[in-house]
């Protein structure tokens, strides 16, 4: 089935791609984010950037239209992540279009959906969902999180970490173990009991720990099936992880043409270090690399629509590819780039954190090579 997936951007995703490299290149988000980083910034993005990512369409590519969005394909989202990956781009694509909206998508009510959709589509609701805990190290079921009938709906108690973008969420898709098994439920952040504590990450993204005091919530806030809760997580997380790839390659990518770029600028010994052959090796190495990845995540990416079976096991080989390229590159940018490399004022640094914290979100390269294991019967 992998041989009948089509690896080449075709002409409308083309266009896509010029389209959002031309408005990263124009918004600079490479200096937003020393900024936003400098000023202690409790976000860790920019509103109105957001806004203009919605007017351009990319907050809706996979929203129907019946919703305000584009009802275009997740091959489509893939490649806006893998420009916005290219500078680090920090506005919540993946908490609120790879995480919250698949959830709704995947498990919501109409209702629901007419809740927060087009909102998401205009660029004026950020989702998040919160499902990590202490000690349960990437499994999805592993939750202490409760929720307990009350009357005309449930009571939710627990503390959740590493909760993407939840200091700006309007709302927050939890998950919680009760009588009738894990469950997804959508909360309003500024409901009572809702406790958002943010954190300051290496990759100075927007992530808090999340703490519900007995918060309230209607019958109508359960998404999905009662007891449905680990199977929707993890359709959703694996497409999170592919899209997560995506943006790694776009970052993977640029760390490496900006170092070809330096290799063939910096003299040394009155001649380019790109004359070393020993650069050489590595730099090829790194493309061969590089060009792998790239088939790995859109074919990862193709299968979530076309192919949704054997979307487990590519979501597996992409993340895991992804996680060992994107720190080679970034670590062989330094390393290549000498000094300057190493300090706050270039940028490769940015690069070299985003990375060990993308490594570790939804999945680390040995969990995902572990899964695709036990996925083929190993």
């Amino acid at each position: 089935m992998i041989a009948d997936l089509d690896l080449v951007l075709d002409e409308q995703q083309e266009q896509l791609a010029a389209s959002v490299r031309e408005f990263v290149e124009r918004t600079k988000p490479l200096e937003r984010s020393r900024k936003l980083r400098d000023a202690a910034d409790p976000l860790g993005f920019s509103r109105a950037e957001w806004k203009r990512m919605a007017e351009l369409g990319w907050t809706g590519i996979c929203i129907p239209e019946e919703y305000g969005g584009l009802g275009l394909g997740f091959a489509e989202l893939a490649v806006v992540l893998e420009e916005a990956g290219r500078k680090l781009v920090p506005e919540p694509l993946i908490s609120t279009l790879l995480l919250g909206v698949p959830c709704l998508l995947l498990g919501g009510t109409a209702r629901q959906k007419e809740a927060h959709l087009p909102a998401v589509a205009a660029g004026d609701r950020v989702l998040s969902v919160a499902y990590e805990e202490d000690g349960a190290r990437y499994d999805l079921a592993k939750m202490t999180t409760a929720y307990q009938r009350s009357a005309g709906g449930y009571v939710l108690s627990g503390t959740k970490r590493h909760v993407l973008d939840a200091a700006a969420a309007d709302a927050i898709i939890v998950s919680a173990r009760g009588e009738s098994g894990p469950t997804l439920f959508v909360v309003e952040r500024g409901a009572r009991g809702v406790h958002v504590v943010p954190e300051r990450r290496i990759d100075s993204r927007g992530a808090a720990t999340v703490t519900l005091d007995a918060v309230r919530v209607a019958e109508d806030a359960v998404i999905g099936p009662l007891g449905g809760g680990v199977d929707l997580l993890t359709r959703v997380v694996d497409r999170a992880a592919v899209g997560l790839s995506a943006e790694m390659l776009g970052a993977a990518t640029q760390a490496f043409e900006d170092t070809l770029s330096y290799l063939k600028s910096r003299r040394q010994f009155g001649v380019t270090i790109g004359s070393f052959q020993a650069l050489q090796h590595r730099a090829a190495r790194l493309f061969i690399e590089l060009s792998l990845l790239r088939a790995a995540v859109v074919a990862a990416a193709r299968t979530v629509d076309a192919a949704p079976e054997m979307l487990p096991r590519m979501a597996c080989l992409a993340k895991a590819r992804a996680t060992d390229v994107f720190l080679q590159a970034a670590s062989e940018a330094i390393q290549m780039h000498g000094g300057i490399g190493v300090t706050d004022e270039f940028h490769l640094g940015f690069y070299l954190k985003r990375a060990r914290a993308a490594e570790m979100t939804f999945g680390d390269a040995a969990y995902f090579r572990k899964r695709w294991a036990a996925l083929g019967g190993y």
